[in-house]
């Protein structure tokens, strides 16, 4: 009877250790499991759709550098512009089929972003960095005399959805809320 009461304490206390050893993986590589990148390069870019675009580069608030696609509809659009924040995995350029069909049905224009770690742009991603990405995408579009500034709209799928609600959190006055 005592072995097996041993046996049970072990077993147990075996699987707490394992467990707790399992949780504190998942706390220390958390980043690495929501931040994919997969790749530095684009393999294709809005012109091999024929997709009139602009290449935008900024600079976050802490100094970073970023890239972005600036894709018009044409040079002379004037209806909304959606800012575009992409899910966990990949770049921007994985999104060019979805965003030419938002150009088309919608009749806008579209600003993409790389964050920090992805596609051209430069540093590590991380929740910190990123949400200063945002900001300085919105920023750039604010400042902008070729589009209508007071009908920016934020979209986002995935972790670009979070994204995408903090900023419109931060800034309503910058976006389009209708």
């Amino acid at each position: 009877m005592v072995s097996l009461m041993r046996l049970l304490r072990y077993g147990v206390g075996g699987t707490v250790v394992a467990a707790l050893a399992g949780m504190a993986l998942l706390v220390a590589f958390q980043e690495n499991l929501v931040y994919v990148p997969l790749t530095k390069s684009y393999e294709i870019t809005p012109a091999h759709l024929r997709l009139t675009y602009e290449d935008v580069w900024l600079r976050s608030s802490d100094g970073v550098n970023l890239h972005a696609w600036f894709i018009k509809l044409s040079p002379d659009c004037r209806g909304p512009t959606i800012l575009y924040f992409q899910e966990n995995a990949g770049n921007i350029a994985d999104r060019l089929g979805t965003v030419r069909i938002m150009l088309l049905r919608l009749q806008c224009n579209v600003f993409m972003l790389s964050y920090r770690g992805y596609g051209a742009s430069d540093g590590y991603p991380s929740q910190h960095g990123i949400t200063k990405d945002a900001q300085a995408a919105l920023d750039h579009l604010s400042q902008r005399t070729d589009i209508d500034t007071s009908r920016i709209v934020v979209f986002g799928r995935s972790l670009g959805g979070a994204v995408g609600s903090v900023l419109t959190k931060n800034n309503p006055d910058k976006v389009s809320l209708k």
